[in-house]
């Protein structure tokens, strides 16, 4: 069984196409002898945003703190700490932070 901090998880900065001002932990993964799926948590700085972009596996999303925007190819909803989301396979999607404050989510992803 793997029990830590999150702080003691490793805060990567991903370098992908599209992004602005964001930090990853994998708090769960693959590395830990997790076989089906990952958890990471978020951290997207004011202003700072993932790729607008879709894939061919579903994700769920639980705001931890702050507030945003999800933007899909013609809209855009707002949300706020204590949000959750699922988000299906080919759905084009967006998380912004629109705030002053920090952005935290946790995103869980199965393996391909």
């Amino acid at each position: 069984m793997k029990h830590v901090h999150y702080s003691e998880v490793e805060l990567e900065e991903p370098t992908e196409d599209g992004i602005k001002d964001i930090k990853v932990r994998w708090l769960i993964s693959k590395k830990d002898g997790a076989k089906n799926f990952a958890m990471r948590l978020f951290e997207i700085k004011p202003s700072g945003y993932t790729p607008l972009h879709q894939h061919d596996w579903e994700h769920e999303v639980f705001v931890l703190e702050g507030k945003g925007v999800t933007r899909e190819k013609n809209n855009e909803n707002s949300f706020k700490q204590g949000d959750v989301f699922f988000v299906p396979p080919m759905e084009w999607h967006q998380f912004v932070n629109t705030s002053n404050d920090m952005l935290k989510f946790l995103c869980l992803i199965p393996y391909k």
